[in-house]
């Protein structure tokens, strides 16, 4: 049996003492104006807010530390500075020099991969390396923007060297040529893509490093065994090739153009 203060008796109409309503159980007023959001979320959110804080350099890092494919590594050591830097090839990197301090901005290396012909351009570097794998990279070190496999090139490269492998076929070398003794390759430099391609001359092959650059056009030598009649002594005019950005120059040649898609469109709508 509990024990305790005796119950209170109110009759209808009359209030207790501390101001409740006699009859029928009592409920407190509810307070007005706006309500607080709860303690327990707030507490919540700042262990979860701290976590994703912590956990942001991992992401940045494991994104960093990602493979890429054809293992480049584009490292910059010093911020841009005036004018383009110099470029050249040391050991197994290609080097980028501030013209001015002579400080290192930055360095290309690929993988276990080895740069064997080098050709600066306004804007961008094209390198050709010992794997037959051909590389364009922008000037200022931000960025490696595409990679193209020369066909059948490797083993020669090895062991012939780079030595007049690439070629500019425009002041700006918009459009850059890979010579081989097979073929030559051109492809577009802003993207990669591969404009045209010329076969040598059957019983002939291409020599790189004999090339001679006249008026927008490149006369490079194409040695052949025998002439194209079976002659024993093959004519002079057939052991040479003229090309331009375009491709080979011939009197009756429809060249398709190099101009991006877009550029395309917009001179067709301006006509």
């Amino acid at each position: 049996m509990r024990t305790g203060a005796p119950a209170e008796t109110l009759l209808a109409g009359e209030q207790a003492a501390d101001g409740r309503p006699a009859g029928g159980p009592y409920a407190p007023p509810r307070p007005t104006g706006p309500r607080r959001p709860p303690r327990r979320t707030s507490r919540l959110m700042l262990p979860l807010a701290l976590a994703l804080a912590a956990a942001v350099p991992l992401i940045t890092a494991a994104h960093d530390a990602r493979p890429t494919p054809f293992g480049d590594r584009l490292v910059r050591h010093t911020a841009s500075g005036k004018g383009e830097p110099r470029l050249r090839i040391e050991g197994a990197a290609v080097h980028a020099y501030d013209p001015a301090t002579g400080r290192t901005r930055w360095t290309h290396t690929r993988d276990g991969r080895r740069p064997l012909a080098l050709l600066p351009a306004p804007g961008h570097a094209v390198t050709v390396w010992d794997d037959g794998l051909v590389s364009d990279t922008l000037r200022d070190g931000s960025a490696v923007r595409w990679h193209r496999a020369i066909p059948g090139g490797a083993r020669w490269l090895r062991a012939a060297g780079g030595k007049g492998v690439l070629r500019a076929l425009d002041p700006q070398a918009r459009m850059v040529a890979v010579v081989t003794p097979q073929r030559i390759t051109a492809y577009r430099s802003v993207d990669g893509d591969l404009r045209w391609v010329l076969p040598a001359r059957r019983g002939c092959a291409f020599a790189p490093a004999r090339g001679v650059r006249h008026q927008g056009v490149w006369v490079l030598a194409q040695p052949c065994a025998r002439g194209a009649d079976g002659a024993a002594e093959p004519a002079w005019t057939q052991q040479v090739v003229a090309v331009d950005d375009l491709g080979r120059i011939a009197p009756d040649r429809r060249p398709m153009g190099n101009a991006l898609p877009t550029e395309d469109a917009e001179s067709a709508a301006a006509r």
